[in-house]
Order: C-alpha cells, then sequence, then structure tokens
C-alpha cells in the first residue's frame, strides 16, 4: 500500500506555556526517532503545539515496515546431531525458535568448528500495530519534571489527557494512549466552538481547526500574529513594545485565537522605578509594556485576548482594572521600603538560613565580602567599596518589592542604595551582581559588579560543594552549572586576569570550619569549572575541536585569560605547514617517555652529542629556547608555536637519522634528555601530541 500521512493530537488541559514550545519540540523529535528506529519509511515532520494540545504531522508514513532477512546462529553440529545424524533436542529446539523444519537448517564452518544456522525472513509489522506504543514512548521521555494523575487510571502526563486523534491516511489507527481511546475528533476553542470536530486527513489538520474551531494550531503561525498584532498596537499610541521578545513565545502558548488590544494605567505610576512596572506588566499579567521613540514608558500596553468579544471595550476595561491593583502594590512597596535603610537590614540576615551547614544569609555575605576583597587586591582596584557592596547585596531580600516581585532582586538593591546616599559605585555592584543571569545575558560594567559577581558565585560552588550537594545527572537545584559559566564568561568577556586555582582555595578556606580543607574538594571544584569551560568554548567557536581544548587543558592553566590564549594560539599553529610533522613527532615522542619512564633531573651532555642530526637538534633547540622564552613570560603564544615551528627540520632529520632506544645506556638517556627537553619546549604552551591533523 501507498504511504500515508499521519496526525497525531494530544489533547490536553491547559498545558504550561513557558514549557509549550520545548514540550513541543520534544515530542517531534522523540516521535521521530521513534518511528526512525521502528524502520518505518517517513518524510517530512512537522510539529504544533496551543495551549490545550501537543500535535505532530507526518507526510508518507510507511503502512508497514520492510519484511527483513534474519540469519540466526545456532547450536554447533557436534552437539545437534547423534552419531546416525538424528536431530538431537538442541537441534530441534534451534529449528522451532525459528519457526523451521530441522531440514531446512543450514551449517556454517569456522575455525572453532562446524554450526547451525538458520535464514528466516521477518515479517514486517503494520504501522497500526507500531505506532500506538512508539507515541507512548515518545510521551513518557518528555522532559517533564512532575507528572499528574488523573481518574481512575495509571497514565501519568503534564496535565491530564481528554482526547487523542490518531489519523494514517484517512482511518483511525485503533488503540490507547494515556488511557484514551484513539478517534478522529478534536475540540475547538473553548468559547468559539461547541461540540467535537472530526479531522478528516492529516492534511486538513490546520484549515479544519481554523474554520471550523477557531484555533490557529501552528505555534509559529500564532506567534507571527501575536508579533505582529501587538507591535500594531503599540504603533497606535505612537510607542514600540518594551522587552517583547522575552514575552511573545509565552503568550502564544496562551493563547489559540490571538487578538491584541491596547490598554492603558494611571501615569502616576511611572513614578516607580522603570523595571518595576515593566515586572507588573509583563511578570503578573503578560502584558506587553510601550514606551516611546526615546525609551521613556509610556502609561500604556498591548495585552492579547483569547477571543473575538461582541463587547471589546468590556474586555479592555477588564485588563485595566486588573492591573491598577498591582501596580498599587508595587507603589505601596517602593514607599515603605525606602522608610528603612538597606544597611539596617543586614543583621536581619542572620535569621535567613541560607542552606543547611552553611550558615544565614549573614554568613554568605561576610564570606562573599572576604572573598570580593581578596579578588579586589588581586586585581590591583579598591577593595572598600566592594567590600561593603557585598555585606550589602542580600539586603533587598528582606524588601517587600523582591518578596512580590523575585526577579527584581539586586535591580532594587540599586534602588533602595541609591536612595539611602551609598556611592554610586556601591549601588551599581548591588544592582549588576546577578548578572549574568542566564545564558546570553550582559555582564556588569563596573569592576566592582564584576568583582562581587564572581564572588558570590564562587562562594555558592564552594559552599554546596563542601556540604556535598553538587550536581548528578540532570539534577542541579543550586544552578552551580549557570554560576560556574557565569564565572568563566566574567573572566574571559571582562578581561579579568584571575588565578582560578588560588581564588578556589580562598573560597573553599572561607566555608565553615572543617569542611573546604581538602586538595580532593579544590579538585573537583577546579574540574567542575573547566568543564564548563569546554562548553562555553565549543559553542562560542564551531571550529574548534574538543582535541584542541584537550591540548590546551593538558596544561591545567590557572588564569582563563591565560588559557583563552594559549587556545587561540594553538588554533593558529594548526594552520601552519610543519603542523602536522610536529603534531606527529611529539606524538611519537610521547611515547618514547612513557615506555622509558621517568627522567627525573636529566641533562643533556654536549660531548655525548655523536650523530650530526641529534648535533643539530641540540642547537635549533637552544636557538628556539632562547626565543621562545621571552614570547613565554609576555604569553605571546601564537608567535612562541611560530617560532618552534622552525624545528620542523631538524625533528624530522632525528628521526629519520637516529635510533633513540641504543643499547649504549649513556647515549640512549641523553637522546631521552633531547627529546624531553623539547618536549617540554611544546608544553609550555600546549600539549600538541594531543592534536590529529590530517
Amino acid at each position: 500500500m501507498k504511504p500515508a500521512d499521519l496526525l497525531v493530537e494530544i489533547g490536553t488541559e491547559e498545558l504550561p506555556p513557558k514549557a509549550l514550545r520545548g514540550l513541543m519540540d520534544a515530542f517531534a523529535a522523540n516521535l521521530g526517532g521513534a518511528i526512525d528506529g521502528a524502520r518505518l519509511e517517513r518524510g517530512e515532520l512537522r510539529a504544533y503545539a496551543r495551549p490545550r494540545r501537543l500535535a505532530v504531522f507526518v507526510a508518507d508514513l510507511a503502512r508497514s515496515q520492510e519484511d527483513r532477512r534474519v540469519s540466526q546462529k545456532g547450536p554447533p553440529v557436534s552437539v545437534a546431531f547423534d552419531d546416525a545424524g538424528n536431530a538431537l533436542p538442541p537441534a530441534t529446539a534451534f529449528a522451532k525458535k525459528c519457526g523451521i523444519a530441522v531440514a531446512d537448517l543450514g551449517r556454517s564452518k569456522t575455525d572453532k568448528g562446524e554450526w547451525l544456522t538458520a535464514d528466516t525472513v521477518e515479517k514486517g509489522k503494520t504501522a497500526a500495530e507500531l505506532l500506538p506504543g512508539l507515541i507512548e514512548k515518545a510521551l513518557a521521555e518528555l522532559p517533564i519534571p512532575r507528572r499528574m494523575r488523573w481518574g481512575a487510571g495509571d497514565a501519568e502526563f503534564v496535565r491530564p489527557v481528554h482526547w487523542v486523534v490518531l489519523l494514517h491516511g484517512g482511518k483511525v489507527v485503533p488503540g490507547s494512549i494515556m488511557g484514551i481511546e484513539t478517534g478522529n475528533k478534536s475540540q475547538g476553542h473553548r468559547f468559539h466552538s461547541k461540540g467535537s470536530i472530526a479531522i478528516a486527513k492529516p492534511a486538513e489538520y490546520l484549515d479544519t481547526l481554523e474554520q471550523k474551531g477557531h484555533v490557529i494550531a501552528d505555534f509559529d503561525v500564532r506567534r507571527e500574529l501575536v508579533m505582529k498584532g501587538v507591535t500594531a498596537e503599540a504603533s497606535k499610541a505612537k510607542g514600540v513594545i518594551v522587552d517583547g521578545e522575552s514575552l511573545f513565545d509565552e503568550v502564544a502558548a496562551l493563547v489559540e485565537w490571538p487578538v491584541p488590544m491596547l490598554g492603558g494605567f494611571d501615569e502616576d505610576f511611572l513614578q516607580l522605578p522603570r523595571e518595576v512596572v515593566v515586572s507588573t506588566l509583563t511578570g503578573h499579567q503578560r502584558y506587553f509594556p510601550i514606551a516611546d521613540r526615546s525609551g521613556e514608558l509610556l502609561p500604556r500596553f498591548v495585552t492579547v485576548a483569547n477571543l473575538d468579544s461582541t463587547k471589546p471595550q468590556k474586555v479592555r476595561e477588564g485588563n485595566e482594572r486588573v492591573i491598577r491593583p498591582r501596580l498599587a502594590d508595587a507603589a505601596f512597596f517602593w514607599e515603605s521600603d525606602r522608610r528603612k535603610a538597606l544597611a539596617t537590614r543586614r543583621e536581619e540576615l542572620r535569621d535567613v538560613v541560607y542552606q543547611r551547614g552553611l550558615g544565614s544569609l549573614y554568613d554568605k555575605s561576610e564570606r562573599t565580602a572576604a572573598l570580593a576583597s581578596w579578588i579586589a587586591v588581586q586585581l590591583g582596584i579598591d577593595a572598600d567599596s566592594i567590600e561593603r557592596a557585598a555585606m550589602l547585596c542580600k539586603c533587598d531580600l528582606l524588601t517587600g518589592m523582591v518578596g512580590e516581585f523575585p526577579d527584581l532582586q539586586g535591580t532594587m538593591g540599586r534602588y533602595y542604595a541609591t536612595s539611602d546616599g551609598e556611592p554610586e559605585e556601591v549601588a551599581a555592584a548591588i544592582g549588576e551582581h546577578y548578572q549574568p543571569r542566564f545564558a546570553g545575558d550582559a555582564l556588569p560594567e563596573s569592576g566592582a559588579g564584576q568583582v562581587l559577581a564572581i564572588a558570590d558565585r564562587l562562594d555558592t560552588l564552594a559552599g554546596v560543594f563542601t556540604i556535598g550537594k553538587k550536581p548528578s545527572g540532570n539534577r542541579d537545584p543550586f544552578g552551580l552549572r549557570r554560576a560556574a559559566l557565569g564565572i568563566i564568561r566574567l573572566c574571559i568577556e571582562c578581561e579579568l586576569d584571575l588565578d582560578l586555582k588560588a581564588m578556589i582555595a580562598k573560597a573553599l578556606e572561607l566555608q565553615p570550619a572543617g569542611k573546604g580543607d581538602s586538595d580532593e574538594l579544590h579538585e573537583e571544584l577546579y574540574v567542575f569549572i573547566t568543564e564548563r569551560l569546554r562548553r562555553y568554548f565549543l559553542d562560542r567557536d564551531p571550529g574548534l575541536d574538543t582535541e584542541t581544548f584537550d591540548a590546551v587543558m593538558a596544561r591545567r592553566p590557572s588564569s582563563l585569560i591565560d588559557f583563552e590564549r594559549r587556545l587561540l594560539a594553538v588554533q593558529a599553529f594548526l594552520e601552519l605547514d610543519e603542523a602536522q610533522s610536529l603534531a606527529s613527532a611529539n606524538k611519537r615522542i610521547a611515547n618514547i617517555l612513557r615506555q622509558a619512564g621517568e627522567l627525573s633531573g636529566a641533562e643533556i651532555n654536549e660531548t655525548l652529542l655523536g650523530d650530526d642530526a641529534e648535533i643539530d637538534l641540540f642547537a635549533a633547540l637552544g636557538n628556539a629556547s632562547e626565543a621562545v622564552r621571552p614570547l613565554l613570560d609576555e604569553r605571546q603564544y601564537t608567535e612562541a608555536l611560530r617560532q618552534l615551528a622552525g624545528l620542523r627540520q631538524p625533528v624530522d632529520r632525528f628521526f629519520d637519522d637516529v635510533m633513540v632506544m641504543v643499547d649504549d645506556e649513556a647515549t640512549k638517556n641523553n637522546r631521552l634528555a633531547l627529546l624531553s627537553e623539547l618536549r617540554a619546549l611544546f608544553l609550555d604552551v600546549a600539549d600538541i601530541s594531543r592534536l590529529s591533523v590530517a
């Protein structure tokens, strides 16, 4: 039979809006992988999602698997038949298992003897037999942190499932998924549609839902409608949308039939900090704030309704009524919080447990202040402002505003510090120390903010590691991977030349007594951070391979700035004509030295150099060392490797003409010492023996 399109729709109660796109993409990827693994030929796969459904369309899905020939190896002939050639139980059991007669079994000779074989044809299963199980598997593997149960069944999903559409061509694939019998009946919009909607065939799915159900099923189409509609409404107010990108996906996940409309609020609320107004509109209500062309907020917003109301003015007034008390609450917190200086809240931090085994928030702020002050000294910048900012940076957690708007922590600390008359550098550091909050987020602009951001993250890492709660698998409740990546970005992108190993040692030293004084703990934390370093560079440079990273990582550099320079130098070295030969030579040298064992303190005895090739290499090595040492001191690694590339000819000649592992012990050890010095010179930059050069 000809292949036909497949449609799977899982109808649920309202799905989490922030997770909807991820669930949609994961369902499509899982199902596509399951279908491919089941040997069902297919065409293009498309994913759809709405607030109450996940769906996947698969073009031209095969009706069944292809039959396939299966070869099976049975027991040895010696145990399968008696001396008269009669079949014994091993032969009959093997034939029965394969579904053929003993007479139809084959034989295969190997070096180890003769064996029975069976060549059979495995009949391919139909798609109808396979699909319910494949879909259940795809749903079971979705990234759902916590699953729900409903009714009397055992099915678990992110939300209760109410219907399942499963069509292959124009026919329903019978079966049960999540405890629901499959069919061809979907549901339309909650208010614009009544009763079930029959889907005749998969290709008509989108049009049928839109025309009969008032549902725009394609997530990307719906998002585009939201974006264009919201932008058009903002232009009516002679403004532009603020922070729209962060909301377009979420709002598209909340509505099935988007209808943007303009609303407003009292202009007096614009006296609140900008971030408070934006957070109130976006965080609580998913409204789009509007600013004028100069960036100043306007007392207007755009909301997106999920229906075409016959009384849009009533819908607008309802949204305006909802936001008014939210903004009034924010204004109340703004006024009441400023009646108490930020510094006076510091003692109250003693009563807030940070983490069992690590003391209170007050204790954390003390450790962070000490570590930040130490880092400032290493960088040669003023430590007083940084220490002051560290002591105050967690105080805004006790304010009413941050209690209501947790996403404003740090931001409100900056406003309150400024209101209290704290120096601008202190206020800026408080506001910036949570940056970067996520991948791609902006970094602190002030030096004090950068130092405090590193100290805060490093104290968190050191503390959690000391109490044995480091991440495992996908679990990272303390956000330690994000913290490590933040430290890496801060050091490299802000060009802070800091000794990572020394910082780790200091952070562990400041932890509660007896918890952070382990060399093993120091190593674990160093490895944890540098593993994130691998991901950072590979994401930043798609052309970088892991071998290049490992070549530099073998030197275990302390400074991340230094690491970056070495990495760039090795990448430049790989472009040289001499790279292949020298990388191969270094591999060979590494193997020779490994087999020879340690040569501790071995020095080159010039009088034992008898072969012209080793004399030339010794001379070239001396010249190269003299040229390279100053470059290494100045971290000019690219030029250092360029100079070392000049050793290619004497190195190649040495290996062509000289036997290293000779019988004479003194000559052998002298040649090993020569190779050891050559390898050490390259190792001062990176271990290029790890490179694979085509």
